[in-house]
């Protein structure tokens, strides 16, 4: 028969209370902190969210504005009852001990990751241009908002006609701290047109642009910049004396620049003799071929002493393959779009033409 001392003995060996109970429940309580990133399970659809089971004592609270990048008017758009994904956890708990997610900011980590290893991998994208300002054109690029600055535009119609149309582009500014994505649709027709052209060869194109440093030639359309000291080896005070706008012209490349997205031409290497671009410019084009062989043949004896390139350097890669939509309006507008409407950059932009980043 076993005593009641011994009972009591086995009871407090067995013991374990309630408190215990709650501490070890604590002890092994999940901590969540904003910016984590957690499994979640779809507890319950709500009309403008949804709440989230991620083993917190609350359910957490996922709002429709942050279920994707893209707008979303339906939760029931991106979720499913019972789904289980990764969520980010966006802000701490409110007073009602509730975590507020996102799965936007997830997107945009992973399309800004993407986004780099194009660059890196210096990739041609293709993407729709679905807006524009009196800036450039407004493109998406793995869902985030992309801006190319007008003087990125290598086009024969106007920005406004680009609208609907898929662009090749090349990447030239990805910052996820400023938020921004800009591209370059010449940079990829450049670099496209390069494939197919050589230093020596003789093309012809068209005037499309002159600014007091050169003329801007249209050739196939991308744009080459023939720099004042390349028209001729006469004097010259302006292109203008020379050039009119449409003037079409036998160019020779000089120079190519893929990494810059610069094409340099010259008259200057064409002419038979001295001043031929000023007082014959028909005998110029006539043996513009064999000028083009003569040059081709110095530079394979090794003498570069033709070309200037400290003439070359001071044209800034926006200006020298620029084809002018606005031939009046030489200013530079060069704005970015904000990649996050909660932290929009306006700095030194014109704010006007910054639209939000996400509709």
């Amino acid at each position: 028969m076993v005593s009641q001392t011994q009972t009591l003995n086995n009871n407090n060996n067995i013991g374990f209370t309630h408190e215990d109970f709650a501490a070890l429940l604590d002890q092994y309580d999940y901590h969540f902190s904003p910016g984590d990133i957690v499994a979640g399970t779809v507890f319950s659809m709500e009309p403008r969210g949804a709440l989230i089971d991620i083993g917190a004592k609350t359910a957490a609270y996922i709002p429709v504005q942050e279920l994707s990048i893209n707008r979303v008017d339906d939760p029931k758009e991106v979720l499913q009852s019972n789904e289980t994904r990764e969520f980010f956890i966006l802000t701490d708990e409110n007073e009602d001990g509730q975590l507020t997610l996102s799965i936007r900011r997830i997107e945009y980590m992973r399309a800004w990751q993407r986004v780099r290893q194009l660059q890196e991998e210096d990739a041609t994208v293709y993407s729709n241009v679905f807006a524009t300002n009196r800036g450039g054109a407004l493109v998406r690029v793995e869902g985030l908002r992309g801006f190319i600055p007008g003087s990125h535009i290598s086009a024969k119609d106007t920005k406004e006609d680009l609208v609907g149309q898929d662009l090749p582009l090349k990447f030239l500014e990805v910052d996820e701290e400023r938020n921004r994505l800009v591209l370059s649709h010449r940079r990829a027709l450049v670099e496209r047109k390069m494939n197919g052209l050589e230093v020596s060869q003789v093309v012809i194109g068209s005037v499309r642009g002159i600014k007091p440093y050169g003329a801007f030639i249209d050739i196939g359309g991308v744009s080459g910049l023939l720099h004042i000291s390349e028209i001729s080896h006469d004097h010259i005070d302006t292109p203008h004396s020379v050039f009119n706008v449409n003037d079409e012209l036998k160019v020779m490349i000089i120079d190519l620049d893929a990494e810059r997205g610069r094409i340099s031409l010259s008259t200057k290497q064409l002419e038979p003799e001295p001043g031929d671009m000023l007082k014959n410019r028909d005998l110029v084009f006539e043996k513009a071929e064999e000028m083009a062989v003569k040059f081709r043949e110095k530079l394979l004896a090794g003498d570069t002493t033709t070309i200037d390139p400290a003439e070359l350097e001071g044209i800034s890669a926006e200006e020298d393959v620029t084809i002018e939509n606005n031939p009046r309006d030489d200013r530079e507008i060069v704005s970015v779009v904000s990649n996050d409407n909660t932290d929009s950059h306006a700095t030194a932009l014109d704010e006007e033409l910054i639209p939000s980043a996400v509709e």
